[in-house]
C-alpha cells in the first residue's frame, strides 16, 4: 500500500511553529558538543593514561575505541528506543550516563574500572546523538529546521576540536583528570541548558498512526533514501578519519614538528569542518538538493585527497587541501543528518533515522583507518591511502547522483 507522506506528516507532526526557539536549538547542539568532548579527550591524554594504568596496546585501543564500537553496533537500537521513550528523556539519560562515566573515570583505580567508565560515556554519546536532533527539530520552524540540523551536524568536530584546542592548556595543569573535569563541566552545562529549554521540546501525544512503534520503524526504514544517505555518511567518515590519522603522523614523523604545532594544525583541520556543516545547513535552507550537495562535496574531497596523499605538491598547499577537504566535506553530514526531519513520518521516528546515520558513520571511522593501516603497512607508502579515500569519494559521488534522481522524481 502506498502511503501519502505529505498527509501523514501533516497529521502527525505538531502544529507549525511561528518562531524558532534558538536558545533551545543551541542547548540541544551543546549536548552533542559536550558528549563529543568525551570522544576527543582520550587520544590526547592517552600517553598519561597508559603510564598511570599500565595499559597494554590492546587495552589502550579499547579505551580509545569503546565509544566508536558502541555507536557502530548499537546506534540504530538506541534510536528506536529513543523514539519509544521520548527524545528529551533519552537525551537526559545520555547526559546522565556521560556524567556518571566521567565521574567513574576520575576515581578509577584499575584498567577494568576505566573501561567501564568509558562504556558509560559511550552510552551517553550514542543516546544524545540519536535524540538531540529531534529536540532541535521540535524547537525550530520548518523554514529554519534545515539550517538548525546543519548546525547539529557539526557537533562531533566541534566537541573533538574543542578538546584538542584546550588540551595544551589543561594537560600541564591538571593532567588527564583535568580533561575529565573539563568534559564533566560541559556535560553539566548542557544538562542545565536542556532542562531550562524543556518546554520548547514538547511534542503532542501519540496519534493512532503512532501506536505501533515497530511497524512505524519498519515503515521508515523501508524507504531507499535513508540507506543511501547512511552509506554517504560512511564514505565521508572514511575520508575524514583517514586525514585525522595521517596529518599528525605526517607532521611529527616526516616533518619533525613539535607536539604543540602538530596539535594546533590538526585541531584547525578538525574545527574547519564546523563552518562546513553550517554552510551545508544554509544551502539546504535555500532549497539546494541533498543529492547535489553530497555529489559535489564528494568530488571536491576526492580531488583534495589526490593532492594530499600523492606527495607531489608543496607542504603548504597539501595542508591547505586538508583544510579544504574538511571544510567542504562538512556539507555531507549536514545533508545527511538534516534529512531525518524530512524522511520521518512523525517526530517520533527521527531517532531511528539518526541511529541509522550514526551507525553507518561510525562504520566508516572503524573500517576506513583499518583498511588504510593494512595498505600502508604492506607498502610503507602513505599514498596507498588514496585507494581507500578515492574509492570512498567515488562511491559518494554515485550515491549523490542517485539521491538527486530520487529527489527530482519526488519533486523535493
Amino acid at each position: 500500500m502506498k502511503i501519502d507522506l505529505a498527509s501523514t506528516r501533516s497529521a502527525n507532526y505538531p502544529p507549525l511553529r511561528t518562531e524558532t526557539n534558538w536558545r533551545a536549538v543551541l542547548a540541544a547542539v551543546l549536548c552533542g558538543v559536550a558528549v563529543a568532548m568525551n570522544v576527543g579527550k582520550v587520544p590526547i591524554a592517552m600517553a598519561q593514561l597508559r603510564a598511570e594504568f599500565d595499559l597494554s596496546l590492546v587495552a589502550a585501543g579499547w579505551v580509545a575505541s569503546m565509544i566508536n564500537m558502541m555507536a557502530m553496533t548499537t546506534a540504530l537500537l538506541f534510536g528506536v528506543l529513543g523514539d519509544r521513550i521520548g527524545a528529551l528523556r533519552m537525551c537526559t539519560i545520555g547526559l546522565g550516563a556521560g556524567i556518571a562515566g566521567g565521574l567513574g573515570g576520575l576515581v578509577a583505580g584499575s584498567e577494568s574500572a576505566l573501561l567501564i567508565s568509558r562504556f558509560a560515556e559511550g552510552v551517553g554519546v550514542v543516546a544524545v546523538a540519536v535524540s538531540a536532533p529531534a529536540l532541535l527539530s521540535s524547537a525550530s520552524t520548518p523554514i529554519d529546521r534545515p539550517f538548525a540540523l546543519g548546525i547539529w551536524g557539526a557537533y562531533l568536530p566541534a566537541g573533538v576540536g574543542l578538546a584538542m584546542l584546550l588540551a595544551p592548556a589543561v594537560l600541564p595543569i591538571g593532567g588527564w583528570r583535568g580533561m575529565w573535569v573539563l568534559s564533566l563541566a560541559a556535560l553539566l552545562t548542557a544538562l542545565v541548558a536542556v532542562f531550562r529549554s524543556r518546554p520548547a521540546y514538547r511534542l503532542p501525544p501519540p496519534t493512532e498512526a503512532q501506536l505501533h512503534p515497530l511497524a512505524a520503524t519498519k515503515a521508515v526504514l523501508a524507504q531507499l533514501k535513508p540507506w543511501l544517505l547512511a552509506f554517504a555518511m560512511t564514505t565521508w567518515t572514511i575520508q575524514h578519519f583517514a586525514l585525522i590519522i595521517w596529518l599528525p603522523t605526517f607532521l611529527q614523523e616526516q616533518r619533525a614538528l613539535s607536539p604543540l604545532a602538530v596539535a594546533l594544525l590538526a585541531c584547525l583541520m578538525v574545527l574547519v569542518n564546523v563552518p562546513g556543516n553550517v554552510l551545508g545547513g544554509s544551502l539546504l535552507q535555500r532549497n539546494f538538493r541533498r543529492g547535489n550537495l553530497i555529489a559535489f562535496a564528494s568530488l571536491v574531497t576526492g580531488l583534495c585527497g589526490v593532492g594530499i596523499f600523492l606527495d607531489l605538491l608543496p607542504d603548504l598547499i597539501r595542508y591547505a587541501l586538508c583544510l579544504l577537504l574538511s571544510f567542504t566535506g562538512g556539507v555531507i553530514p549536514a545533508s545527511v543528518l538534516s534529512a531525518s526531519a524530512n524522511l520521518a513520518r512523525t517526530p517520533k521516528q527521527i531517532g531511528t533515522l539518526q541511529g541509522l546515520f550514526n551507525q553507518f558513520g561510525n562504520l566508516g571511522t572503524f573500517a576506513g583507518p583499518l583498511l588504510i593501516a593494512m595498505l600502508v603497512a604492506a607498502s610503507g607508502l602513505w599514498r596507498d591511502a588514496l585507494i581507500v579515500t578515492g574509492s570512498a569519494a567515488l562511491i559518494g559521488i554515485v550515491l549523490g547522483i542517485t539521491l538527486r534522481r530520487l529527489e527530482r522524481r519526488a519533486g523535493t
